[in-house]
């Protein structure tokens, strides 16, 4: 019972902020299991990612806030990374990967609390400008990006989120709504389709390598049972709340977050 309402708190709160919950279930797994090394911990958060993004995109969907053809683009470009993040893992001590993992998440809160643009920006212009106007409930939005940035950044956020079990999401939104401007919702619902391609692959990786298997699978369809209901809850929540409000959640759990693993990686343990 205890994993199970541990994955729906995750699932919650992931879905809302379109991280995927690996953010929030690293952190948690690494407190729990003082005895369990980096690459089973990844493996666990991984493959709940994957259940929460997958059940986050369904719900995501049915309100029609992804941008599909952005969506996969960036999973396809993140291919390279993924790969090279789960085997690189192997080779990353505890407690270097407690410390690493503090720094990003404090990283990322600080390039998500300046918050959302003030309106939205004039698309790019000119080659390798990929144009995109998607039409959400509340109003049409235009943006541009350019194509080999997009997939640069794919193949970063593949190492790091495989790497950290994290998913890629608490990267993904903060680059989308700072730098291309992606209006906040539809940023926070393309990322779990994204993650749900990400997180499914290098969960793959993981059971064929032999670090996702026997304890670890039991304690991952534990916290599944709660991420999947969970993840439903939060694209209703995300629905009804302000974009600011998404952000200060975001910036809040990160900021917290990393403070407890920072003094956990100084203390060794």
């Amino acid at each position: 019972m205890g994993l199970a309402a541990l994955g729906f708190a995750v699932g919650t709160y992931g879905t809302i902020v379109g991280l995927g919950g690996g953010f929030i279930l690293v952190p948690v797994l690494l407190f729990l299991y003082p005895d369990y090394d980096p690459e089973h911990l990844t493996g666990i958060s991984l493959l709940v990612v994957w259940a929460n993004t997958t059940s986050g995109s369904i719900a995501y969907a049915r309100q029609g806030r992804i941008d599909y053809v952005t969506g996969l683009l960036f999973a396809a470009s993140s291919a390279p990374g993924v790969l090279a993040g789960v085997f690189l893992v192997d080779f990353l001590p505890r407690r270097t990967f407690t410390i690493v993992f503090a720094l990003v998440l404090l990283a990322l809160a600080g390039v998500a609390v300046g918050g959302p643009p003030r309106g939205i920006r004039q698309p790019l212009s000119g080659r390798g400008v990929f144009i995109r106007q998607v039409s959400l409930p509340e109003g049409t939005y235009r943006y541009g990006y350019r194509l080999w940035q997009g997939a640069a950044l794919s193949v970063l956020v593949g190492l790091i989120s495989s790497l950290l079990g994290i998913g890629g999401g608490a990267i993904y939104v903060p680059v989308m709504i700072s730098s291309l401007h992606f209006p906040v919702m539809l940023a926070t619902a393309t990322s779990q389709f994204i993650l749900a391609f990400m997180s499914g692959g290098a969960s793959i990786l993981h059971l064929v390598k032999g670090t996702l298997s026997g304890d670890q699978l039991v304690k991952t369809a534990a916290l599944g049972v709660g991420t999947v209901p969970g993840a439903q809850l939060g694209a209703r929540v995300a629905e009804r709340i302000k974009a600011r409000t998404v952000i200060r959640f975001l910036v809040a759990g990160l900021l917290l977050l990393s403070f407890r693993l920072f003094l956990k990686g100084i203390a060794g343990s």
